[in-house]
């Protein structure tokens, strides 16, 4: 009996011993970019600061990607879904990423979404939701806009918001506020009485912009488009961030925080802000790369 159990000893060291050893977790982060076709999202929409100080929390810095493709496209076309799928799932074969965070912004979220809650659609989409931790989501664009109804009936908005929305896009059709909910109640997870997304995805809200000439939070992130932002809240309820308003923001996954529960000076992030390293969001996210 001691011979048969010293032998079945031996035999599991040497299959132990044979074994290669399990690879640790490796932890990526993807930005990814709302409404517009982004050629160099790092430098335009995001900017260095913001996407290097938030990838300095990773054990590896250099896992990170940053999403280029063209969201003037509806959420699902190939240009927008399927750009994404692509370059997603090359960062993680790349990097060899097992836990992806992602951090979007805006329409982005309503892409993401359309990725975690159509897992048949596309034969990369499985392996992708496979990998994510959770999605980040600043200022989600969950139940669209007055914004870009009001565009795409061309008012005034046509005009003057061509910076925010990119003009009568179809992502800016996909926007209005009829159109999402049709989608979130055909096609989309996360939103209320429809089934929970696959994985985590939670929102970041901007409940108010600030752009007095004589106050320095509002020249963070640009103080022209702030007021513009300022502008454009006239048309949407109390609480917005000058695009969306925050029962949009809020209506997919889950809220992370509002703006003024987190940032420095309890400042609120316009929807501009919330894309750029202002008043601490950059940190928080930092700290989030676990």
């Amino acid at each position: 009996m001691r011979r048969f159990a010293y032998g079945a000893l031996l035999a599991c060291a040497a299959l132990f011993t044979a074994s290669p050893a399990l690879a640790a977790d490796v932890t990526g982060v993807a930005f990814v970019h709302g409404t517009g076709h982004q050629t160099n999202a790092y430098n335009d929409y995001w900017q260095p600061t913001m996407v290097n100080n938030v990838r300095a929390g990773l054990a590896n810095p250099s896992n990170y990607t940053v999403i280029n493709c063209d969201f003037e496209q509806y959420m699902w076309d190939s240009r927008a879904a399927g750009c994404l799928a692509d370059q997603l799932t090359s960062f993680i074969n790349a990097k060899k990423i097992t836990r992806l965070i992602i951090i979007t912004h805006s329409n982005g979220g309503n892409v993401i979404r359309w990725i975690m809650s159509n897992p048949t659609y596309d034969s990369r989409y499985p392996n992708i939701i496979s990998k994510i931790v959770r999605v980040n989501a600043l200022a989600p664009s969950s139940a669209g806009t007055p914004l870009a109804d009001a565009t795409i009936n061309g008012n005034v908005f046509e005009s003057s918001l061509g910076w925010l929305l990119g003009y009568k896009s179809d992502a800016v059709r996909q926007q209005q506020v009829s159109w999402m909910a049709y989608y979130n109640g055909n096609y989309l997870y996360g939103t209320g009485g429809r089934p929970s997304l696959p994985k985590l995805f939670r929102s970041v809200v901007g409940t108010d912009v600030d752009s007095a000439v004589w106050d320095s939070d509002s020249y963070c992130g640009n103080y022209t488009l702030n007021v513009g932002l300022e502008v454009t809240q006239a048309w949407l309820d109390t609480c917005s961030d000058g695009f969306l308003n925050c029962s949009s923001q809020s209506a997919a996954g889950s809220v992370w925080f509002q703006d003024k529960s987190r940032m420095a000076g309890s400042e609120p992030l316009s929807h501009n802000q919330s894309r750029r390293a202002c008043f601490g969001l950059d940190t928080i996210l930092r700290n989030d790369m676990k």
